[in-house]
């Protein structure tokens, strides 16, 4: 038997060169016990914490594979729930960096985030028309609340009333009363989709944005407001049920409500709208914490920020107006006309809402957040879409106020789409190059060392020596830059079309070109003397020109520099001697274009990646095809040989990095981590590090560890992998008495509740085998007529040589609270009866009385029809009713006990905070006298 060959697996690094994603927005984070000095940014499957004073990045949230798409901080600013595209929502700590808590209700991306006043519920929309509210103390759902018929864009919660309003892209916006779990109202006043709503002047106002330039304000009257009997009630229109609106259409073209009287929780009037400047849809609309300032934008470079007057100054307002019209009144001496002036006087909703300011930012808005200083100045964080952060900050009380740019990040990544990537010989420095900038990377600290100005960039290598770098740019110009000083030594023009491709000389003397103008050109290195010094500096000089018949798009010399392979955009690579030019060979079989090609170190195989998705594998001797691999899904942008090797890595649109073997064909393994195209890669000279670019902005390093990798294990890998995610695809289960479609519950099938209802299974499996033991031993000890001892089972040793039935309570403790319902959802019916005779035991024993009940529950609730009419469970149920009742008023004592002591402590603690605060202010007054007296000294003494 022969030797099998061992691979080495390759792992992700480091995600570095973006600064922000712009699926997701841009929040303040308190850190530190600052505000206003740090937000947060989605970075693809990663949140990063940046410093917008130092422009540092400080914290990373790690990810696991999803893009990030919301995020929003806690009240108290000590967590960030993140929500992801395939619908879960992870809470992280801002201190530890950790994210313990996780939900998985959704079925699509996450498009909108929302905390209550005190932090303890979450709300969360998602394109899967669903909305969720979440209890983040006790880590599960609440319930699920379904009515929209498209992707929900944004959930707020009512600060004092146990209400919540959702807006959808299917132009309604719902009111929803959280104590029966149903949508009371609706709002249907939008012609477009609604994209997003805020509560203004102490919630008596809502606002909307929605795919026009108008910004509609809705008045809300509650329940108490409108049962004053001094306003008339509004008729009820024939014919309607409780509950139901009846629409007519409006003077302006929109739909109104006359509402029925009955079971009416709130009104909603229209008030009036606010005209944009911006002619788009509204893409995000927020207001500050205080509520004073409301901010939106479309999907260009400007914010449009409005004041929301408060009653004091609307009340100056009306006072000024009124004392205008006594004037006029006066003048035109016109007692009648002065006393209908008074009453005659209103405010416009365009008065109460006044327009401040635009702020003009350097590119597209992405997402913004809005922080009110405490010196009155308000800040304003900018996402956008060129992957820069920009902060604005102005003073909103200034009748002219000036829009100030504060602090910008953009030393941490490109502008644009990176298109070349290359290593430095001594693997420490990476160059990458786009649209406008080169930059130079530290790989070990990923710090960006130098950026240098640029033109449309496609290819680059390192001159030999690592002190100059070479770029070809999409004008056909060869940039050359000194990377001490940064600067640009020389721009030649090479090609009269973009310029694709360099190649590098094996003896390191010269490269060669190729570009659109179908040519390939041959350029040596050369020293010249510098006109503003006295030495000299690097410069290259053409020396031959090989003209074609097509564009050519890729070059590669050969190992022993005496083959010259050049791709042609008729879909064949040619192959030329390099001393003579003359013509060796065609490569052909692709059906479109070679994109991408490599010669292996030893000159005998050439591989080639083209549009049509294959990659071919092909000696270099006589040009015949090795061996034709299906490698991605899209075209295959990049191929690059590991030095030293048979095997080669190929990156693709289809957001994937792929590794071979070119001798015996075989795909080795696979690099997810992009969420883009991948538009190149580079491997290092000693094979130990890749670097990989993509349209998501992001730039990736991979390394090589010394784990082997064994083929067989890997395809079961992918197959594990494949099956998690068909579970998760998977029809949820369903609760008897429900359709598939009505599913209120909040969890999620996935593969993580699958494996904890195998656990219970397993655990309940082995309470049956172990009780079984025991009844036997019992009897053969009792025939034997003496003890025996019973050996233990291995897995109750390992947990202490604990019971069976304390080995079922240990599983369940250990299962998540928020997979816990999904959890028993999924299993079977046969284990419930043993499940309930166990919970029996452990409620008597008084030990973890809540999670006992929340399980008991739920299973009473989703076997109610099978459990009452099973004869055999009546006794237990009995028996649960009794010890249940009993057990829970005494924690409920206890719970009582504990919060009379907590408030007595804090009445405790507040009666010595004021006795200390006052002690301070006396100190403080006496330091003051004695400080006068002094002055008052030194006064004299001068005198």
């Amino acid at each position: 038997m022969g030797l099998t060959r061992q691979y080495l697996r390759y792992v992700a690094s480091a995600v570095f060169g973006l600064i922000g994603s712009q699926k997701g927005n841009i929040v303040f984070v308190t850190l530190r016990g600052e505000k206003g000095r740090y937000v947060a940014v989605p970075a693809c499957e990663h949140v990063f914490i940046w410093d917008l004073r130092k422009g540092e990045k400080i914290l990373i949230l790690q990810g696991l594979k999803h893009e990030v798409t919301f995020l929003c901080p806690s009240p108290d600013g000590l967590h960030l729930a993140v929500g992801y595209e395939d619908g879960s929502i992870r809470i992280f700590s801002l201190l530890s960096g950790e994210g313990n808590v996780t939900f998985n209700g959704h079925k699509a991306a996450i498009t909108s985030l929302k905390y209550d006043q005190l932090g303890g519920r979450l709300a969360s929309g998602s394109k899967d028309t669903d909305t969720i509210v979440w209890d983040v103390i006790n880590e599960s759902g609440l319930y699920r609340l379904k009515g929209h018929k498209d992707a929900v864009t944004q959930a707020l919660f009512l600060r004092d009333k146990n209400l919540l309003v959702t807006s959808g892209k299917d132009t309604m916006v719902k009111w929803w009363d959280l104590d029966t779990q149903h949508c009371f109202k609706t709002m249907v006043g939008h012609r477009t989709e609604v994209w997003g709503l805020v509560l203004v002047s102490e919630e008596k106002r809502l606002i909307t944005g929605a795919s026009d330039s108008e910004l509609r304000a809705w008045d809300i009257a509650y329940l108490r407001e409108i049962e004053d009997p001094e306003e008339p009630e509004p008729k009820k229109v024939k014919g309607s049920s409780p509950g139901i609106q009846d629409t007519h259409e409006a003077e302006d073209g929109t739909l109104e409500m006359d509402e029925a009287p009955e079971d009416r929780i709130l009104t909603c009037r229209k008030a009036g709208s606010i005209m944009r400047e911006g002619r788009d849809r509204v893409v995000n609309l927020a207001v500050d914490r205080t509520g004073r300032i409301l901010a939106c934008h479309g999907t260009d470079s400007v914010l449009e920020v409005f004041r929301i007057l408060s009653k004091e100054e609307i009340q100056k307002k009306i006072d000024k107006k009124m004392k205008k019209a006594k004037k006029k009144a006066k003048l035109n001496s016109c007692k009648e006309e002065e006393e209908d002036l008074e009453v005659n006087v209103e405010m416009t909703l365009q008065d109460e809402i006044q327009r401040v300011t635009n702020i003009k930012t350097s590119a597209k808005i992405k997402s913004f957040d809005l922080i009110h200083t405490p010196q009155g100045e308000l800040k304003a964080v900018f996402l956008l879409q060129n992957n820069l952060v920009e902060l604005y900050s102005l003073n909103p009380s200034m009748s002219a106020p000036q829009t100030v740019r504060t602090n910008r990040i953009t030393i941490g990544g490109h502008r644009s789409d990176v298109r070349t990537l290359s290593f430095s010989s001594d693997n420490i420095a990476v160059l990458s190059a786009a649209a406008d900038s080169v930059k130079i990377w530290n790989r070990s600290t990923l710090q960006c060392i130098r950026t240098m100005t640029c033109e449309y960039a496609l290819c680059s290598f390192f001159v030999p020596g690592d002190r100059q770098v070479v770029i070809g740019t999409k004008t056909g110009k060869l940039q050359l830059y000194d990377l001490a000083s940064g600067n640009l030594l020389e721009t030649i023009d090479a090609h009269d079309g973009a310029l694709w491709s360099l190649s590098l000389s094996p003896d390191q003397r010269g490269f060669v070109t190729g570009g659109a103008d179908k040519s390939v050109k041959f350029w040596d290195f050369e020293l010249v003397k510098d006109e503003n010094s006295t030495q000299k500096r690097l410069s290259v000089k053409q020396t031959r020109t090989l003209q074609l018949d097509e564009e050519v798009l890729c070059v590669s010399y050969s190992p022993n520099q005496k083959m010259l392979a050049v791709s042609l955009l008729d879909c064949t690579v040619k192959v030329f001697y390099v001393d003579t030019l003359k013509f060796f060979l065609s490569l052909y079989g692709h059906k479109l274009p070679v994109i991408c090609m490599d010669i292996s170190y030893d000159g005998a195989l050439i591989a080639t990646g083209s549009a049509d998705r294959n990659v071919k594998i092909w000696g270099l001797d006589f040009g015949d095809c090795h061996k034709s691999l299906f490698a991605h899904d899209d075209s295959v942008m990049y191929l690059k040989f590991v030095p030293k090797s048979h095997l080669f890595f190929t990156a693709g649109k289809d957001h994937k990095i792929k590794q071979w073997d070119a001798d015996k064909f075989e795909h080795i393994q696979t690099l997810e981590g992009h969420h883009q195209e991948i538009w190149c890669l580079a491997v290092s000279p000693s094979g130990d590090y890749i670097v990989s670019s993509s349209h998501d902005k992001s730039l990736r390093l991979w390394e090589r560890t010394r784990e082997p990798l064994i083929l067989e294990e890997e395809r079961e890998m992918q197959r594990e992998a494949e099956y998690e995610e068909s579970v998760a695809k998977e029809d949820q289960p369903v609760v008897p008495g429900e359709t598939q479609g009505d599913n209120y519950f909040t969890g999620k099938k996935t593969i993580e509740t699958v494996k904890a209802a195998e656990r219970i299974m397993e655990a309940i499996e082995l309470y049956r085998e172990e009780t079984a033991k025991m009844r036997e031993h019992k009897a053969i000890c009792k025939a034997a007529g003496k003890e025996v001892p019973l050996p233990i089972n291995p897995i109750l040793m390992a947990y202490g040589s604990i019971s069976p039935s304390a080995y079922v309570l240990e599983i369940f403790k250990g299962i998540k609270s928020s997979e816990l319902e999904e959890s028993l959802l999924v299993l079977p019916f046969s284990y419930v009866p043993d499940i309930l005779k166990l919970f029996n035991e452990f409620i008597q024993l008084g030990s973890d009385i809540e999670l006992l009940c929340r399980c008991l529950f739920f299973l009473l609730r989703i076997h109610f029809g099978q459990i009452t009419s099973n004869q055999m469970l009546v006794p237990v149920i009995e028996k649960l009713k009794e010890t249940t009742i009993s057990k829970v008023s005494q924690v409920r004592d206890v719970i009582g006990f504990n919060m009379a002591g907590l408030d007595y402590l804090k009445r405790e603690c507040e009666a010595k905070s004021e006795v200390m605060f006052f002690a301070d202010a006396t100190s403080h007054l006496e330091e003051k006298k004695r400080k006068k007296k002094k002055r008052e000294k030194l006064i004299l003494t001068l005198t």
